[in-house]
């Protein structure tokens, strides 16, 4: 992984911008597509990127991604599947278009490395590409931890019956996010104790080894 100087500061930042952007601009693309006004209503239907970053999410970004991973949240975008045509799965679809859209640039980023002579050795792009696959990777497997307001907690939802979705939802908005704020808090203070990180990271180094090609 490149060590950290200004240079890779501004990979850094290039990379989230796009990664966050893009992936709430998904989830927001896709619920209107199925018939939701609410993203629209609330200006989410956009591709200026600016209108969906969470500062807190960005700056655990930034802080991660310094130290090799890259997880983070962006602004949520309001939806209201009752008003999709078909609640249950356009909603799902919805939810998981932002982290697949984290994926797809994690192979945009992984190609370009690969297949374009030199770019690997240009300090600045080989910086900004490298962490173009690592930061998407990071935030494609955060999101889809089942807990708190993260994406997967939602996509687990889909699969319970009506009275278990309500209540799984009810639990990580309430006291899931604070467990989740927890685990987070606790895993940037105390490494050895950073559950996300021994969870995912994995995970993360096996999507990387297979993008770049690397057995």
């Amino acid at each position: 992984m490149p060590q950290f100087d200004f240079q890779s500061l501004i990979s850094i930042l290039i990379v989230i911008f796009f990664a966050i952007g893009l992936h709430e601009y998904a989830h927001a693309k896709i619920a209107d597509a199925a018939g939701d006004p609410t993203p629209r209503y609330y200006g989410r239907v956009t591709l200026n990127l600016f209108k969906h970053f969470d500062p807190l999410g960005t700056i655990m970004i930034v802080l991660t991604a310094l130290y090799g991973f890259g997880i983070g949240w962006g602004k949520p975008v309001p939806m209201d599947p009752r008003k999709m045509g078909n609640p249950r799965w356009d909603h799902f679809m919805a939810v998981a278009a932002g982290p697949i859209s984290n994926l797809i640039q994690a192979g945009v980023f992984s190609l370009a490395l690969r297949f374009v002579p030199g770019l690997i050795d240009a300090p600045f792009f080989g910086n900004l590409l490298i962490y173009g696959v690592m930061i998407n990777i990071g935030l494609f497997c955060f999101n889809l931890l089942p807990l708190g307001p993260l994406d997967g907690m939602w996509l687990l939802g889909t699969f319970l019956d009506e009275k278990a979705r309500l209540a799984w939802t009810r639990w990580n908005l309430t006291i899931g996010q604070f467990v989740f704020l927890g685990l987070v808090l606790v895993g940037q203070m105390v490494p050895e104790l950073n559950l996300i990180s021994r969870v995912i990271r994995p995970v993360m180094q096996t999507l990387f080894r297979f993008l770049m090609g690397v057995p």
